[in-house]
């Protein structure tokens, strides 16, 4: 019988606080990770989208797009254990296929831990604002799945999601 391969989970001491893990040791390297999110808006927002770029609240996507970006340099204040990183630079695509809206966010940095969650952050606020715009014409739009495609650098090296057509950069 094969042997469970036992998972270590970073975040957590051994007697099973949360902790914040020590990354003052570790080289500091190229670092980006891309993510995405998808909004569920249905067909006749989604057409609204196309035809007009947004709905009365303004732009949905241009917004959306800006609140990405916001978020992705909030992550440490967000989530508790994420360190903050200096960002070299953030790319947010927004586009309507079908019906949904699909957030793409790559996040790069020179540091010493990775930026996935900079990036998951981004796309999940940039989903969240789309849902907030569209909200009035709607009730059944629905977000998620929010997921990492992609991250490269450090000790783990280079991760692609597998068999979703995802190419990576």
């Amino acid at each position: 019988m094969p042997r469970k391969r036992k998972v270590k989970l970073t975040h957590l001491a051994r007697d099973g606080s949360p902790r914040m893990v020590n990354v003052g040791s570790k080289p500091v390297t190229r670092r980006r990770a891309v993510a995405e999110a998808c909004v569920t808006v249905g067909r006749a927002i989604a057409s609204r989208l196309r035809r007009e770029g947004g709905l009365a609240k303004g732009d949905v996507l241009v917004t959306a797009r800006l609140a990405a970006i916001s978020a992705a340099k909030q992550t440490a204040t967000l989530i508790p254990m994420c360190h903050p990183i200096a960002i070299d630079g953030i790319e947010v695509e927004a586009v309507v296929e079908g019906p949904r809206v699909r957030l793409t966010v790559e996040v790069s940095a020179e540091a010493r831990t990775g930026v996935e969650m900079e990036a998951m952050v981004a796309a999940a606020v940039g989903a969240l604002t789309v849902y907030d715009m569209v909200k009035s014409a709607g009730k059944g739009v629905e977000v998620g799945p929010v997921r990492l495609l992609a991250k490269e650098g450090g000790k783990s090296g280079r991760w692609t999601r597998a068999g979703d057509g995802y190419a990576a950069r």
